[in-house]
């Protein structure tokens, strides 16, 4: 059904596209401007290209990576380690929240604990990592898992708790029963939390796999940012992490697109 809207309304969202347009073209002419003088900056000599590299020389390097066929060979793994340790660190999240949502003396015991494992330098487990998963991708998606896990935990569980008491009460008065409570209130009232959990943990989730390659890894883009640290090829050490970036960023914009199909079927 096609929507009939007012000279005021159409006016309104031309206005709310212009704006937008701007913010797009301001984005991407201060992406052209740091790029434009990064490498102005290295082709007269004021830097040396070989400690920065430069984005000329950076996409020489991603071109000659993808002739010899290793370019999404190395994407795909870390793709796939990322993704697989998010879905996973997400979802047990959102079920320890539930779980300690539901039983309050559960979270009196478990709270501290939590709190000390999210203080926990992850890093630091990583020997006993090893010989738990061994030197495969299973390594990795652990680490991931454990990077965001507890983030997930701690923020859903503040959103759970969070949720208005004197509408709880009320349903209470009027004979909900708990997990008609969790169905009907809480958890509607946390998806704009979930949400914003989810953006957090796509950064946690790149960082969780990431520092998992750099600790055991024998492909994916932390192993050639690690490989090429090593042998002195700054070119692939910053070519593996603009790639980074992009994917990082390609994946926070399915959590916008994922936000604006929650609101929009609130909406309607």
């Amino acid at each position: 059904m096609k929507h009939e809207y007012s000279a005021e309304h159409r006016k309104f969202l031309a206005k709310r596209k212009r704006n937008l347009a701007l913010v797009w073209a301001l984005r991407l002419g201060l992406l052209a401007l740091i790029l434009g003088l990064w490498e102005l900056i290295t082709a007269c000599g004021a830097v040396d290209p070989f400690l920065t590299s430069s984005p000329s020389r950076i996409a020489k390097t991603i071109a000659s990576l993808y002739l010899d066929g290793s370019l999404f060979y190395h994407i795909g793994v870390t793709l796939l380690e990322t993704v697989v340790g998010f879905a996973i660190a997400v979802i047990l999240g959102c079920a320890v929240a539930l779980a300690l949502w539901w039983s309050e003396t559960l979270r009196k015991v478990l709270e501290p604990y939590i709190v000390v494992l999210n203080a926990l330098p992850k890093i630091a487990l990583g020997p006993l990592i090893i010989i738990w998963f061994g030197t495969g991708s299973e390594a990795i998606v652990f680490m991931t898992v454990l990077v965001g896990i507890i983030v997930a935990t701690l923020h859903m569980l503040s959103a759970f708790i969070a949720t208005d008491t004197n509408k709880i009460l009320l349903l209470r008065s009027m004979g909900a029963t708990k997990f008609q409570i969790l169905r009907k209130l809480v958890i509607p009232s946390s998806l704009a939390s979930f949400i914003s959990m989810l953006k957090v943990n796509v950064g946690m989730a790149w960082i969780g796999s990431i520092m998992g390659e750099y600790i055991v890894s024998r492909a994916g883009l932390g192993y050639l940012i690690v490989y090429g640290g090593q042998v002195f090829k700054l070119d692939l050490v910053m070519s593996a992490t603009c790639i980074l970036c992009v994917l990082a960023a390609g994946m926070y914009f399915l959590v916008v697109l994922l936000e604006k199909l929650i609101v929009k079927n609130a909406e309607s």
